[in-house]
């Protein structure tokens, strides 16, 4: 089997303990807040509208090489493999098979990792 050809498994090497998943609204302005830069809040990142609680991972942070990320929902940034911030918006239904695979990668990635604390609400 080709290495391609072969089931991904996006498993961390040791097993996160996540609570059981919210479906709390999370409005975008809330969302903007939980950027990183502020310590009484968390900070979140949001993939296909599912927030996800990536606080205590210095990527994240405000030094973090994936800091793009925080406080927004960077699906399209995700899809597309990119770092830029013009990026990093929601829209992603308009994109090939290929990067919205790499969407779903990344979203069963975050899912196995990060605790899910709500939905964006639009």
């Amino acid at each position: 089997m080709a290495e391609a050809d072969k089931p991904k498994n996006f498993a961390p090497k040791e097993p996160h303990k996540l609570n059981h998943p919210k479906d709390t609204p999370i409005d975008l302005s809330h969302l903007a807040k939980c950027n990183g830069n502020t310590p009484s809040y968390p900070t979140y990142v949001a993939i296909k509208g599912t927030v996800f609680d990536v606080s205590g991972n210095t990527a994240y942070a405000p030094e973090g090489a994936y800091h793009v990320f925080a406080g927004k929902d960077p699906s399209r940034a995700l899809a597309l493999s990119s770092l830029k911030p013009e990026d990093c918006r929601s829209d992603w239904e308009d994109l090939a098979d290929k990067e919205k695979q790499v969407l779903s990668d990344w979203f069963t990635f975050f899912s196995k990792r990060y605790n899910i604390v709500g939905q964006v609400r639009r």
